[in-house]
């Protein structure tokens, strides 16, 4: 159900204008979401990048096994909002 989306692996974050510089996220997910796409989207459309951060998450994380389960907690929470679902919904279910 996933087509036209990019991964990524970069160190860092880097704060959008505005933000603090102290920002710290883990992932974060750029594009139109699936139920956010209308019929003319795929015209030229670029993928959708999901990207991972791995000093942020080295830095929250204490052992190998923890570095693991976040990047899978993180990766479904990006892919989540591939789906069109929101944070609200996700930290319900347990994937904030």
């Amino acid at each position: 159900m996933m087509d036209n989306v990019a991964f990524f692996i970069e160190d860092e974050y880097e704060p959008l204008p505005g933000e603090p510089e102290n920002t710290e996220i883990l992932g974060i997910y750029e594009g139109i979401a699936l139920t956010e796409r209308d019929h003319d989207w795929a015209a030229g459309a670029m993928p959708d990048r999901i990207i991972i951060f791995k000093n942020p998450t080295l830095r929250v994380c204490r052992s190998p096994e923890e570095v693991v389960r976040e990047v899978g907690i993180t990766v479904m929470h990006e892919l989540a909002h591939h789906f069109g679902i929101g944070d609200a919904r996700l930290h319900e279910l347990g994937w904030g």
